[in-house]
C-alpha cells in the first residue's frame, strides 16, 4: 500500500480499489485499528478508529485537503503518489 504520510503512529495510504467505494478516500491505520475516510468532505467512510486518532485525522485531512485530491488523480490515473506533511 502506497504510503502518503505517518504521525502520531498513524499511517494513511491510498490506493485505488476497483469495484469497491468509489468516492475520493484514503485508508489510516493505527494499532490493529483500520478506516477508509473519504477527503471530501473528510469523514469516516468504514472502519474503526480511537476517537482522539479520528479527530487527528480528520483535522490532517481538512489541512491537506487538496493535497489529498491531487493524490487520488494520480492514482485513479495509475501515477506515483505524493508525500504529504504530518501533523508536528
Amino acid at each position: 500500500m502506497p504510503e502518503v504520510s505517518r504521525f502520531f503512529g498513524i499511517i494513511i495510504t491510498m490506493y485505488y480499489e476497483t469495484g469497491t467505494h468509489q468516492h475520493p478516500h484514503f485508508h489510516a491505520r493505527f494499532g490493529e485499528y483500520r478506516a477508509s475516510l473519504t477527503i471530501d468532505p473528510p469523514a469516516l467512510l468504514v472502519g474503526a478508529m480511537p476517537r482522539r486518532q479520528q479527530h487527528l485525522i480528520l483535522a490532517w485531512a481538512e489541512l491537506h485537503q487538496e493535497e489529498l485530491l491531487e493524490n487520488w488523480d494520480r492514482v485513479v490515473q495509475e501515477g506515483t503518489l505524493r508525500h504529504i506533511k504530518g501533523l508536528d
